[in-house]
């Protein structure tokens, strides 16, 4: 599992906790997708299950170590959806707390990791709850989580809260840079905006989905030009919809910010000539187009049998139409 530099910090001050009496046996562990969060787990749980620590660091060699290094340790739980399903049901939980209400087959420490706790249901969930109450000696939950408002608050209560910010931008930019030698600032300005500041998801939105926004930008920089905004439903009637209406919602709010002299503050900073298109179109259009994007993007999101392509063509043909009697 690869390790990222922006970790450090936050291994240390964990690892720092449990060395001086401090540390919590359940750790939420806050991050957006891209950060690494996986990685920061997996080594906390390397830490932890050590049986020779050294320092901050596990030995490698101890039966434990070895064990992790295999990912076959038997103290070592992992918690997820299973492969084709969305949520972790009650099942899964009591399987694992059952295992834990007997001693450790290794004789040290065990450890659960749940990799995403927004998919517990709310059963799963409340069945995870007394565990977490009186956890058993020498066990240690690790839950990942990228939106811990929607977790109960009765779970949350019972964990111990660590964010993990992003990096700041010049630390994320030199990391890109490094993996990107001929990547441009902007580039790597912009795709990390999009990304809000998670430089793994950054990085894989510039090796693989980069080329496809250029192309999306200059097709709608052109339709702006032609009032041919039904043009771009060959853009966007794709798999990946969600994500075009993401850029262009974002392209959208630069042109507000723009009308407000706020350019320093714009997302697509290697955008510019598009977002002064979109800005000379009134703030009232900006505004109504960008909440009927948004509603059709949540339409997209929640109603598994909506016609897409029908409702992606009523929307540029709307918003066509304003284009067209703008210009009148």
């Amino acid at each position: 599992m690869n390790w990222y530099p922006w970790l450090n910090q936050a291994y240390r001050q964990l690892v720092s906790m449990y060395q001086e009496g401090r540390g919590h046996h359940a750790i939420l562990l806050h991050a957006s997708q891209g950060m690494g969060a996986d990685a920061l787990s997996y080594g906390l749980s390397r830490w932890l299950m050590c049986q020779n620590k050294q320092g901050s660091k596990s030995c490698n060699e101890c039966h434990s170590c070895r064990l992790m290094l295999a990912e076959t340790h038997p103290d070592w739980h992992i918690l997820q959806n299973e492969k084709g399903k969305s949520s972790i049901g009650i099942e899964a939980v009591r399987k694992v707390t059952e295992k834990l209400e007997h001693h450790a087959q290794q004789g040290g420490s065990r450890v659960v990791w749940i990799k995403e706790v927004e998919a517990l249901t709310e059963a799963a969930a409340n069945a995870l709850l007394k565990t977490l109450e009186e956890p058993p000696v020498n066990c240690y939950f690790l839950l990942n989580c990228q939106q811990p408002e929607i977790l109960l608050a009765t779970l949350r209560s019972r964990c111990f809260y660590y964010h993990l910010a992003p990096p700041e931008m010049n630390y994320a930019i030199h990391w890109l840079q490094q993996q990107l030698p001929n990547m441009a600032y902007a580039d790597g300005v912009t795709a990390l905006n999009l990304s809000q500041g998670a430089p793994v998801l950054a990085l894989s939105l510039l090796k693989q989905e980069w080329q496809e926004r250029e192309a999306f930008c200059q097709a709608l920089y052109v339709s702006l030009q032609q009032r041919n905004l039904y043009g771009l439903l060959a853009q966007f009637n794709q798999d990946n919809a969600e994500r075009k209406i993401y850029w262009l919602l974002s392209l959208l709010l630069d042109a507000l910010k723009r009308q407000t002299h706020a350019e320093v503050y714009c997302v697509n900073q290697d955008k510019q000539p598009l977002i002064m298109a979109l800005s000379q179109l009134p703030s009232a259009m900006l505004l109504a187009v960008s909440e009927s994007w948004k509603q059709c993007r949540h339409q997209l999101v929640t109603i598994p049998a909506i016609n897409k392509e029908l409702l992606l063509a009523e929307q540029l043909l709307d918003w066509e139409a304003q284009l067209v009697a703008l210009g009148k």
